[in-house]
């Protein structure tokens, strides 16, 4: 089911269905996700006092999310419909086409469950490590940060991938996201 296919294959994406989004519309898109990755890092940071470990660990945290946006462009974006198209929402499907060649678009929903794991920790490592330092010794600056964080990764980015990119995708009824949510957003 890896087989590759051609670009230009009308099966594998309508544009008469898909929205075109612009450069400065694909970067916007991508704020609470970069927003959710520095929140985390500057997390990090600071729960090791600015330290060189802290900074290390920060900077290990930032790599990470830059490392899991890349493996998303590797091996989920090749299988989607938005794959070399302006109508990705982030991006990610034009950037992707640099690397790998289309793949068939009926393994979208299989690849999407086995890698989006991979950087499912990025939503929990910065409250992993810095809930533990907050009732150690408490600081109302991480507070501030683990709440604005929490609130970045677990109500805002989940509610403008579902409710805009995810709204308009044409494979949103066998996405395992949108399955997840019940109903396609509206």
């Amino acid at each position: 089911m890896n087989e590759e296919i051609s670009d230009d294959n009308p099966d594998h994406r309508d544009s008469s269905l898909m929205r075109e989004y612009s450069l400065a519309q694909e970067l916007i898109n991508n704020v609470p996700y970069l927003a959710m990755i520095v929140l985390g890092t500057v997390i990090f940071s600071a729960t090791l006092g600015g330290s060189a470990w802290g900074l290390i660990a920060a900077g290990a945290y930032l790599a990470c999310g830059l490392i899991g946006a890349f493996w998303i462009m590797v091996f989920v974006c090749p299988y989607c419909r938005y794959w070399n198209t302006k109508s990705c929402p982030c991006g990610y499907g034009r950037i992707a086409a640099k690397f790998r060649k289309k793949k068939t678009v009926e393994c979208f929903s299989e690849k999407f469950k086995k890698h989006i794991p991979v950087i499912m920790p990025l939503w929990f490592l910065p409250v992993l490590v810095g809930v533990p330092l907050v009732i150690h010794s408490f600081s109302w600056t991480l507070l501030v940060l683990l709440v604005v964080f929490a609130l970045e990764a677990f109500v805002v980015l989940p509610l403008v991938s579902t409710k805009h990119g995810c709204k308009e995708c044409p494979q949103k009824d066998a996405c395992p996201w949108m399955k997840h949510k019940g109903k396609p957003a509206a």
